[in-house]
């Protein structure tokens, strides 16, 4: 899966970190959940604790879009076989299928050919009729790839919005909480394109919480959010938006316009969700490849938000407390997080939240030259190393083989931010010249510094999308 593996260091450390994030990955994949949730048997389908009677119905369709959507499709036909009659998903992941149409779109900002495909997506979804049967499929990225305007919207609108959005620094809440007013498939308006057909979705969470209304901007459930909140988010954040987009929140906001479906709307009578891969199924599998190494192993948070710089120190300081004290574990340990950070840009160049967040650690992971201080040395060595307050361990005497530490940091869907990679694996020794990296983070230009020194984690598009994974590794088994 990760296809840079050669040009990490060999030590362990390195290797159970990589190792970590493929089997993270690997469990979060819908050839593994879907097989998990769906089961036909006869003319019984079972989706999770539903079961339905295929005879009842005229057609199985399967309708929906996300990075990992057409794998979901590829893995229901396969299930299915004869039963499934067709279907429609938008994805920037394709793959090739026998009778579901996979359409074009792109991530993370819309275009014109998701514009297109949704619009197909759109027409399948009003044909479905009451005795139809439809599988939905919404996974991460579903908010950019299922691209619906308004009405008064243009795609260049859309666009302008979103670059404007994810450069703030507003949560994945915020953000979406703007897109679903701007939409015509978003915040629960596909469940009433979709109505009166049965609906069963099946939900991989690429969300914080896994609140399924902010899951690629909720199409099938009902939007507790408002216009109010959307115009809110836009003025807090003192975003530069069309005057369209402005002039449509704010007519939503006054009461000029329909807000989106909320909860009791009889368009979601006839629509169940499933959630059948999350972050945590990511971080559960991680854990178990630790611990199948030698390591203990502990899950943080798999809510991690917030500032990718800020996380990134907050993580170093838990493995400074690992190597000082042994708490919250002792080593040899992996130490897990998932969830998603943010990046608030200021300057002009490449990465990404997970890339930001490995280079912000970098730069504040103890190194081993600091480390490997003994009795005999003097604490001034460790002070002309670059540290000030060298860790107490290091200088304790029996400390012949200090620690080592690794950091991954990635996004499960392979993409980070607005590069080709999926995230970044650093250590203490990464950083040779700090205000040269200082400078990348103010320029927010993670990817350069970081690839020019063999750092970048390249998996290419994995086929899932169950937010951000970390691994924090410290020491290796004896």
């Amino acid at each position: 899966m990760i296809h840079d593996r050669d040009s990490f260091p060999d030590g362990d450390p390195h290797a159970t970190a990589l190792a970590c994030v493929e089997a993270g990955i690997e469990a979060a994949r819908p050839e593994r959940v879907v097989r998990e949730a769906v089961q036909l048997d006869g003319e019984t389908l079972a989706i999770g604790p539903e079961r339905h009677d295929l005879s009842t119905y005229d057609s199985v369709l399967v309708v929906g879009g996300g990075n990992a959507a057409a794998a979901v499709a590829v893995t229901l036909e396969d299930v299915l076989g004869e039963a499934l009659d067709g279907g429609v998903v938008v994805t920037d992941d394709p793959r090739s299928t026998a009778v579901v149409d996979v359409l074009p779109t792109d991530h993370p900002v819309p275009s014109q050919r998701g514009v297109e495909s949704t619009s197909e997506l759109l027409n399948r979804a009003r044909a479905a009729g009451p005795e139809t049967l439809v599988i939905a499929v919404i996974t991460g990225g579903g908010s950019a790839c299922m691209v619906a305007p308004a009405d008064g919207i243009s795609l260049d609108g859309l666009q302008t919005t979103t670059n404007a959005l994810l450069a703030s620094g507003a949560s994945i809440n915020e953000i979406n909480a703007v897109r679903k007013p701007l939409s015509a498939i978003k915040g629960g308006r596909l469940a009433g394109a979709l109505a009166p057909a049965r609906v069963s979705a099946l939900v991989l969470s690429d969300v914080v919480g896994d609140d399924l209304d902010v899951i690629a901007s909720g199409p099938l459930v009902a939007d507790p959010s408002t216009y109010a909140d959307a115009l809110d988010v836009v003025k807090s954040y003192d975003l530069a938006v069309p005057d369209s987009v402005r002039e449509r929140l704010a007519a939503g906001a006054a009461g000029d316009l329909a807000e989106t479906p909320g909860p009791g709307d009889p368009i979601f009578e006839r629509v169940s969700t499933h959630l059948v891969g999350t972050n945590f199924t990511a971080l559960d599998a991680a854990r178990e490849a630790a611990r199948e190494r030698g390591y203990d192993a502990l899950v943080l948070s798999s809510r991690m938000r917030g500032e990718a710089r800020d996380a990134a120190l907050a993580h170093v300081a838990v493995a400074e407390e690992i190597v000082e004290t042994g708490n919250p574990i002792a080593p040899p340990a992996v130490v897990l997080s998932g969830g998603e950070t943010t990046v608030t840009v200021a300057g002009e160049g490449r990465g990404g939240p997970n890339q930001e967040f490995a280079l912000a650690a970098a730069l504040e992971l103890p190194s081993a030259a600091v480390l490997d201080v003994g009795p005999e040395d003097p604490p001034q060595a460790a002070l002309d190393a670059g540290l000030e307050d060298p860790p107490q361990a290091a200088l304790d005497e029996g400390l012949e083989s200090p620690p080592q530490v690794a950091l991954a940091a990635v996004d499960t869907d392979g993409v980070d931010g607005n590069t080709d990679v999926a995230g970044a694996l650093v250590d203490g020794e990464l950083v040779d010249d700090r205000s040269v990296a200082r400078s990348a983070l103010d320029h927010n230009d993670a990817n350069a510094y970081l690839g020019e020194r063999d750092a970048l984690i390249e998996t290419g598009p994995t086929g899932t999308n169950v937010n951000d994974l970390r691994v924090l590794v410290v020491g290796s088994p004896e």
